[in-house]
């Protein structure tokens, strides 16, 4: 069995791109996430300590991307998946990182990273 703990539409304001002027300003990042979490002894006993915290997981995310500058949204979704799962103990995790008007004729642009196995 697979249980799987989402955060969708998680917005973040990083300093991140490669040009100049995207250095000097914060630009708008969404995440989606799913995490691989056996949530049966949560379920079981109804309590936080078994469960997979979303709400620290969302504020991790927050801190870490406003902490420093990235050039490239790959950097940020594969270090961002790292650290969940080091800091976790994440089996499994999808990541969808949207920058939102990135490219003038397009709605969304990002990238979908898959990290680790599904057990």
């Amino acid at each position: 069995m697979i249980d799987r703990i989402f955060i969708e539409e998680l917005t973040v304001f990083a300093q991140i791109g490669v040009y100049e002027w995207e250095q000097q300003i914060k630009q708008r990042l969404i995440f989606d996430v799913e995490m691989a979490w056996d949530s049966r002894q949560a379920g079981e006993t109804d309590n936080l300590a078994f469960a997979l915290n979303y709400a620290e997981v969302s504020q991790f995310i927050i801190d870490y991307v406003e902490s420093k500058p990235f050039l490239l949204i790959e950097t940020v979704a594969n270090d961002v998946a790292k650290q969940l799962q080091d800091r976790f103990g994440i089996s499994w995790l999808r990541i969808k990182l949207s920058k939102p008007k990135a490219v003038a004729q397009a709605r969304n642009v990002g990238i979908i990273i898959e990290r680790g196995q599904l057990t």
